[in-house]
């Protein structure tokens, strides 16, 4: 009898030290497997060592998923990533190739807004798309640290646009209304002169003043040698794309295509920009550099010179052709200045190894006499050139 009770004492003192146990309530649902049959769990058979590691394994995935939390946080929180609810929409400026251009107002600030939304129409592929919004991303950042009074301000983007609000009176076509949710934004100041593109079409038949001329160009060279100084290529210079403030300030706008140059010219190839300003090498699919804005910037040049269109006969596979393969430039009027006809050949030279830099353009166009005024035509030369047929300039 009392070994039979001191055996009963000993499992009934067992059983409360079990029981217990400050053991058995940490080891959570593992334990509650194994003493689901109410089995007694050996303290001398757990495997904490095994537990340890288990527990380091899930902290290190618990702080991984922290760290990656934390860092797309702080992606969205670029000094250039915009508050889309300061950003109100008005009305639609243009449709472009890239996009379509808005005007509003972004925390009392008059802007223009350019929704770009290339590879989101079902078009591209995935990682064709993606590969478009790293590189946007990337040079955003570029763009945003930009301070030049030719350059047109930037004021931020947005990289996607789920909650941007566009009136649905903005623009004729609904087909603008309905946006990709991944399409990107991006925030510019804005000019109410337009484009230099619609000054030259006002002012096609009495043409500019060469005073103006030469304004205009030096503010067009100054901006592009601005962004060639910080190693990046606009690749799309164009009178559409230069946008005019109220007292005829020319800044560069634009920027859909352009690129931080690279370290080598055959990592910048394929046909970028638009036909007619396109230079040859480019319309020839080969490598390229900065070059390629001096070429377009001296199309520009004329177009500003003579207020008309360049090759307005030929058509687009005409001009492509023409240009690379016969060396086809637009006709120099006899009027024009020999000086500054010297740097419209220069610039547009089929070699881009010969053309100028275009610090060297601003130098040249500085050096321009305009205080003569009508001393563009030489002495004993009748006005009969195309651009002289009225009185010139304002």
């Amino acid at each position: 009898m009392e070994v039979g009770g001191e055996m009963d004492m000993k499992k009934s003192e067992s059983s409360r030290s079990v029981g217990s146990s400050p053991k058995k309530s940490q080891l959570g649902s593992k334990s509650k497997e194994l003493s689901n049959k109410d089995s007694f769990l050996r303290a001398d058979k757990i495997d904490f060592k095994s537990w340890d590691v288990q527990l380091d394994k899930h902290l290190s995935r618990v702080w991984s998923r922290d760290r990656e939390a934390s860092n797309y946080s702080n992606a969205k929180k670029e000094e250039w990533e915009i508050d889309l609810a300061k950003l109100d929409i008005r009305n639609v400026i243009a449709h472009g190739t890239y996009g379509t251009v808005y005007r509003g107002v972004y925390d009392g600030q008059d802007v223009a807004v350019k929704v770009l939304d290339w590879g989101e129409d079902g078009l591209a592929t995935a990682a064709e798309t993606a590969n478009l919004r790293t590189s946007f991303r990337q040079e955003v950042a570029v763009w945003h640290k930009l301070d030049h009074p030719n350059v047109t301000k930037f004021v931020g983007a947005s990289m996607g646009t789920s909650d941007l609000k566009i009136p649905s009176n903005s623009t004729s076509n609904s087909d603008h209304n309905s946006l990709p949710s991944r399409a990107c934004c991006v925030v510019v100041e804005y000019l109410p002169g337009g484009t230099l593109k619609k000054y030259l079409i006002r002012n096609s038949r009495k043409k500019l003043s060469f005073k103006v001329v030469i304004q205009l160009a030096l503010d067009l060279s100054r901006g592009l040698s601005y962004l060639h100084s910080k190693k990046i290529v606009h690749r799309d210079v164009k009178t559409e794309n230069m946008l005019l403030d109220l007292n005829r300030t020319l800044k560069i706008a634009d920027f859909g295509v352009a690129r931080v140059e690279a370290q080598n010219p055959r990592d910048m190839t394929g046909e970028t920009g638009t036909l007619g300003y396109m230079a040859p090498e480019v319309l020839d699919g080969k490598p390229y550099n900065r070059k390629c804005d001096v070429y377009s910037f001296g199309i520009c040049l004329w177009e500003v010179y003579c207020c008309d269109m360049p090759y307005a006969d030929l058509s687009f596979a005409e001009v492509s052709s023409a240009v690379v393969r016969q060396n086809l430039r637009p006709d120099i009027p006899k009027c024009c200045p020999s000086a500054f006809a010297s740097i419209l050949k220069k610039c547009w030279d089929a070699n881009p190894d010969r053309r100028p830099e275009m610090d060297e353009v601003v130098r040249l166009l500085e050096a321009i006499d305009t205080s003569k005024g009508g001393g563009m035509i030489p002495e004993g030369q009748a006005t009969g050139c195309f651009c002289f047929t009225t009185t010139r300039g304002p």
